[in-house]
């Protein structure tokens, strides 16, 4: 059994979140996996970490804090118990399920009536109508969790997405608050976006190479070398990415700045020269064909990860290189503090 089968097999059973290193000892004490690793719990942790940046949303797994994952929705049913029967509806028909996000955006178009719904109300709206199925003792923190993450997400990126916060613990859909000036801010950064992503054409390629080393040191790499240019060819920056100051991850990074989409060969190409222990990752201006999409995720094979150019131009806006993020102060009405005349 791999890691992930046996991690997600251990917090199926616990029924609640666990540290990486509480993980790999219920993992071991069941005869799930075995390691001669010295530091097992990083091994875990990076992988479930690595799981969870690849599959975003689909993901088996969650993080709730540094260290500590969890299951996240509907996904561990097929993974850990593919017996157990999904919820149905009183025809009797299997109801569709969704990712947590996308449940809750259900939930408040048909629920909400255009005000804001608490989060445990979300989770039990979506539960009882079938649209999440989760085995988790604790299914509306993660809920709470995966809103909150999203937000914080979409502002670092100068988006609205999905989702608003009105007050602690409650949610509204950003579509129902109309045109107004969060939605010109927006619309106005979607153009940042790919007018930045345009002018990565005009970088050289040495230029671009060095941009994205940058980029990598932003997001958490260490060690990072660009290496020689050599026609654009073969791997181009090497770095360590360092996950809590505990776990450490060797990558190989290949960029590709180019118009048309990245094929299957260079997915293969790029596993191909991966070193010792190294894990791959190609960044390019374009997007990604869908053969190099499923050569990317075949199974039993070194993990490569794909970045496409919206990915990348968000990327850099999030962390600020090559934008200037500018503030306002808005003032919105609330109550006078001031008290009514004693009768």
């Amino acid at each position: 059994m791999n890691i992930q089968d046996a991690a997600a097999q251990i917090l199926k059973d616990e029924g609640k979140p666990l540290h990486a290193k509480e993980i790999v000892k219920r993992i071991i004490e069941a005869g799930l996996w075995k390691t001669k690793s010295k530091t097992p719990e990083a091994t875990v942790s990076a992988q479930l970490y690595s799981e969870i940046k690849k599959h975003g949303n689909q993901s088996t797994f969650v993080k709730i804090e540094p260290g500590t994952f969890f299951l996240r929705d509907t996904q561990i049913v097929a993974v850990c118990d593919a017996k157990e029967p999904r919820n149905v509806n009183p025809s009797g028909d299997p109801e569709e399920t969704y990712s947590f996000l996308d449940a809750a955006e259900k939930v408040l178009d048909r629920f909400g009536n255009r005000q804001p719904m608490h989060y445990r109300e979300i989770t039990d709206k979506a539960r009882n109508q079938g649209w999440l199925n989760t085995s988790g003792k604790t299914p509306e923190a993660t809920m709470n969790a995966q809103l909150g993450n999203e937000l914080k997400r979409a502002k670092a990126r100068g988006e609205l997405g999905r989702f608003e916060c009105t007050s602690r613990g409650f949610y509204s859909l950003v579509r129902w608050v109309g045109t107004g000036l969060s939605q010109q801010i927006s619309k106005h950064n979607r153009k940042i976006l790919k007018k930045r992503l345009s002018l990565l054409m005009d970088l050289s390629p040495y230029q671009f190479e060095e941009l994205v080393g940058q980029l990598l040191a932003e997001m958490g790499f260490e060690s990072i070398e660009v290496t020689k240019s050599h026609g654009d060819g073969g791997i181009d920056v090497r770095g360590t990415l360092l996950i809590s100051d505990v776990v450490r991850i060797k990558m190989a990074v290949q960029v590709k700045r180019w118009k048309a989409n990245i094929q299957r060969p260079i997915v293969q190409q790029v596993r191909g020269s991966l070193g010792a222990h190294e894990q791959g990752l190609i960044i390019t201006t374009s997007s990604f064909s869908r053969g190099a999409i499923t050569e990317a995720d075949e199974p039993d094979k070194t993990p490569v990860g794909l970045m496409n150019g919206e990915q990348l131009s968000a990327l850099l806006m999030e962390y600020n290189i090559g934008v200037r993020r500018t503030s306002h102060d808005l003032f919105e009405l609330e109550e006078l503090p001031v008290a009514e005349k004693p009768k």
